[in-house]
């Protein structure tokens, strides 16, 4: 009788997919909390810290891409989603339950001030990120094509740096327009997270999404080893 049980072995993540994916989610949750601060930047330049986290987003799903291919990071990207809408339907449950009669008025207004976003901002924050990802996947990913034998590392961090500013300046146009539009002047606002995020995207992306694609080899050979 013939077995015609399967002996497929089970799918399973490689290591740099696993700690990149881990780290991913950690970071679109704590983009919408640490964009409640605003930081000085470049000599004084205002701009939300949410920066610091979103930039890391784009170091994360251009090294997928580079790694994994770029099916893999859009799926990255795609599953993202999940923990962004999770904490924000999270955050609005907790928001609207009746706080304890013991905790402290000024504790709770400080976190009402804090985790008590609009539908607006929420919207906003969906759109930018989403747009903004899997555009950088798409630039990263297309500009691949041209790296010539001997310049791999260079061009890399040089697709990095060119995917993560033309991203992430669409990630501002989105987020300030559909977040504060008609609310205040958002020229201002606008141009300050442009220019912050360009200036880091060339000064500090290349390096870090460099970094992560040879931790990302790495790990993955001496897992298959």
């Amino acid at each position: 009788m013939t077995d015609t049980t399967s002996t497929a072995l089970p799918r399973t993540l490689s290591p740099s997919l696993f700690l990149f994916t881990i780290i991913y989610g950690g970071m679109v949750v704590l983009a919408g909390v640490l964009g409640n601060k605003q930081v000085a930047l470049f000599g004084g330049l205002a701009v939300e810290a949410g920066i610091f986290p979103f930039l890391i987003l784009v170091a994360l799903s251009s090294a997928v891409s580079e790694v994994q291919g770029q099916s893999t990071a859009n799926k990255l990207v795609l599953w993202g989603f999940v923990p962004l809408v999770m904490s924000i339907m999270l955050t609005s449950l907790v928001y609207a339950l009746p706080a304890a009669p013991e905790m402290d008025p000024a504790r709770l207004a400080s976190f009402e001030m804090i985790l008590g976003q609009t539908p607006r901002l929420m919207a906003a924050g969906i759109v930018a990120y989403g747009t903004s990802q899997f555009l950088n996947v798409t630039i990263f990913s297309k500009l691949r094509g041209r790296e010539g034998a001997g310049t791999g590392t260079t061009w890399l961090a040089i697709r990095g740096a060119i995917a993560s500013a033309l991203s992430q300046i669409v990630d501002t146009l989105l987020f300030v327009t559909i977040a504060f539009y008609g609310v205040f002047p958002i020229a201002n606002l606008m141009g300050g997270q442009m220019l912050a995020k360009v200036a880091l995207s060339i000064l500090v992306i290349p390096f870090v999404i460099t970094g992560l694609v040879a931790l990302g080899r790495n790990l993955d050979a001496k897992n298959d080893g």
